[in-house]
């Protein structure tokens, strides 16, 4: 079984952005987005593969944008 992980909508990793396509879940009510521990998709900004809890802070090319009202990504 994959174990989740649970992460607050404004933590600056790739699972939390907007531009990041993996699979995850987003529960506006609470503001949280639940993803497995090996999430994987790909970031629309760069084109690249991305690991979903890849911290983004200090990446350069990286344009993060919280998720908003509807943008749930895919559901698992």
């Amino acid at each position: 079984m994959t174990r989740k992980l649970i992460l607050p909508a404004e933590v600056k990793v790739c699972a939390t952005c907007c531009y990041w396509d993996g699979e995850r879940h987003v529960d506006t009510e609470m503001q949280v987005v639940v993803v497995s521990e090996a999430c994987q998709g790909e970031c629309l900004v760069t084109e690249c593969r991305a690991h979903g809890l890849s911290d983004v802070r200090n990446m350069e090319s990286c344009l993060w944008d919280d998720l908003g009202p509807g943008e749930t990504g895919r559901s698992d």
